[in-house]
Parts: structure tokens; C-alpha cells; sequence
């Protein structure tokens, strides 16, 4: 009777260690000072601040702030369209954004991709993705892990959960609680459906309408595949250049992420007891993606609204006297923005107007 090797059970370990070798260089490229080397090493070495007294931070009361999300069914589009160097940016994008809420500087993301099989150039594609988003996110690659489960993943298929670290100094914490009556609601453009709502969308796009992802739609310039699969928008760049530009506190009072739950939900998280957000739903405009999502699935207008973020990807609630300046500040930096309702006094939770 023949031996039975790893390799028999679905693992190459040579492949495997084929497909390691490839990642520390393109973690590498998130780098900056602070990462210490280790190589070799079972973990990932951070330190808060820097030994140059020309970059130090000089933190005084430094809150590490964390948070953890995934990609979900998104996947599965990309895996139907064969391209995997996008997605990896929508997982940074769902952590980083999330810690941008509470104030954060992003300081490092760890991922973990599981796959059925080993396979070096899709784990380069996806990593080299989730090291864009660390790049743009200002945040370093510290590590990972990739998992082999032939018995628990089909071919074909891979999953992948993020975790970001940051920190934010305790008086310039944003927790919501500062909202109040007359603040502005700022709501950031999204670059589309970012990464929520994907089992509806797949149920209507490819079951019901039968399209394939090289199909070509007029109405969004685009095939099925390039819309659907447009990364996640990451805000962390011009957000917190907003933040470093006023040394008050009392200017950008909450920040909400617009994911699953849509608008109404996910602003009525961060509002404190006695504030009311009205928000004007024909505020701003909607990319034709969705439009063209709810006539194709015949989907009504509370349930796209639910489901997805309808075109505004972040809401900064911000003090009535910088809300100009805080717009074109972000126009600056090529955010669209529109002025998408107003915080009253009343019964905790958003509405629409």
C-alpha cells in the first residue's frame, strides 16, 4: 500500500511555502518606521510612536481603537469574474472605515484568507489588494494567515475576514454623544454598492435577470462584472485630514459607516438620547447602479434604502458653523459631498424628511 502524504489530504506543502514567499514583499510596501522587524516571527511588532523626534507623535492619553468585519458574497461575484485584486481593498476598507468613526488613525490591519486549495497567484492577487488598501489607508500589513480546508471550502471558493488597530488621543475621541440640535449631515459619495447586500443582488442579477458578469449594461457604462466589483470607497486620507485641520473639538461631532442597514440605521447608532436626524433622501445623487438593481429585482424604495447605502458611503455629523468648510474641504480632495439632512431635537433615531 502506497504512503499517504499531506499532499494526498489536498495540502501542498511546497506550494504552500511557494505562495508564503511572495508576501512579505508585498506586505512590505505598508511599512513605515514603526513596524519593527521580525522575521521569521509568529506574530507582528508595532511600536505606538516614533523614535524620530522629527515624526514623534508625543501621544498623552492614546485609546487604541479595534474592529473586525469581512467581505462576504461579494466574493462570489469575484470569483465568477475571475478577478481577485479588488476585493482585498474592500476587506481594509470595511475596518478601516468603521475605526474612522470613532476618530481613529488606522495603524495596522492583520487579514485571514482560507481557500480550498493552495494557489500562489490567486493569494498574490488578493493580498496585493489588501495591501493597496493598507497603502491608501496609511496603515501597515503587519500579518496574517492563510488556511488550506479542502473539506470545508469548495473549489472555487475562499473567504476572508479583516482586523484593524488604531488609535486616537482620548480628548479627541468622536463617540457620538456631542451630537445635538442644528448639526449638519455631510454625506460622503460611496463608489457604489461598496460591500453589502451581495446575496440580494446576486439572487436578482443572476438568478432572476439570468445576466452574466461580461454582460454589458449601457445605463452603467460598464459590464456586470466592473460594476458590481467596484472596491470599497475608503475615506481614511481625507477624513483625517478634516480632523488634523481643527484642534477644537466640537466641530465633527459623529461619524456613521454606511453599511448593511442602510442610512437610517446606521445613523441612529451614533445619535445620543434627544437627537432626532432628518435626512432628505432626494438630497443627493444616486449612482445609476442602483436604480438600475431595484427595476431589474422590481426591489421598492424602503428596501433598497435598507439594504444598501444608496450612494453615500460615510456621514460626518458636524457643527452648523463648519459645515462649508468642512464641504469643500472635501471637494478639495475630490469627495463628493452633498448637505443630506439636519439633527433635531426629539425622539432618538433617524427619519427620513
Amino acid at each position: 500500500m502506497a504512503k499517504t502524504t499531506y499532499k494526498d489530504a489536498g495540502l501542498d506543502l511546497d506550494l504552500y511555502a511557494t505562495a508564503m514567499a511572495r508576501l512579505p514583499a508585498i506586505a512590505g510596501r505598508t511599512y513605515s518606521p514603526r513596524v519593527i522587524p521580525l522575521p521569521g516571527g509568529f506574530a507582528g511588532l508595532f511600536q505606538l510612536d516614533f523614535k524620530s523626534p522629527l515624526f514623534a507623535r508625543r501621544y498623552e492619553d492614546p485609546v487604541l481603537v479595534s474592529c473586525t468585519d469581512g467581505v462576504g458574497t461579494k466574493l462570489k461575484v469575484a470569483a465568477m469574474a475571475g478577478v481577485h485584486n479588488t476585493v482585498g481593498i474592500d476587506l481594509v476598507a470595511m475596518s478601516v472605515n468603521d475605526a474612522l468613526c470613532c476618530g481613529a488613525e488606522p495603524l495596522f490591519f492583520l487579514d485571514y484568507v482560507a481557500m480550498p486549495r493552495d494557489d500562489p497567484d490567486l493569494l498574490t492577487a488578493i493580498v496585493g489588494g489588501i495591501a493597496a488598501g493598507c497603502q491608501e489607508s496609511d496603515c501597515a500589513l503587519l500579518g496574517g494567515e492563510t488556511a488550506v480546508m479542502p473539506d470545508l471550502y469548495a473549489s472555487g471558493d475562499y473567504d476572508l475576514a479583516g482586523f484593524c488597530v488604531g488609535v486616537v488621543e482620548r480628548r479627541r475621541l468622536i463617540d457620538g454623544q456631542a451630537i445635538s440640535d442644528g448639526d449638519v449631515l455631510l454625506g460622503l459619495a460611496s463608489s457604489g454598492l461598496h460591500s453589502n447586500g451581495f446575496s440580494l443582488v446576486r439572487k436578482v442579477v443572476f438568478e432572476r435577470a439570468g445576466l452574466a458578469v461580461d454582460d454589458y449594461i449601457d445605463e452603467l457604462s460598464a459590464t456586470v462584472g466592473q460594476a458590481l466589483l467596484a472596491p470599497t470607497r475608503i475615506y481614511v486620507q481625507p477624513v483625517r485630514k478634516i480632523l488634523a485641520h481643527y484642534t477644537v473639538k466640537g466641530v465633527v461631532h459623529g461619524i456613521a459607516h454606511i453599511t448593511g442597514g442602510g442610512l437610517l440605521e446606521n445613523v441612529s447608532r451614533i445619535l445620543p438620547e434627544g437627537a432626532r436626524a432628518v435626512i432628505d433622501r432626494g438630497s443627493w445623487l444616486v449612482p445609476p447602479v442602483f436604480p438600475w438593481l431595484a427595476r431589474l429585482g422590481e426591489i421598492d424604495d424602503e428596501e433598497m434604502a435598507r439594504v444598501f447605502n444608496m450612494g453615500i458611503g460615510l456621514v460626518l455629523v458636524v457643527s452648523p458653523f463648519y459645515a462649508d468648510s468642512i464641504a469643500q474641504q472635501l471637494r478639495d480632495q475630490r469627495v463628493e459631498n452633498w448637505v443630506i439632512g439636519r439633527v433635531t431635537a426629539g425622539e432618538r433615531g433617524a427619519v427620513w424628511a
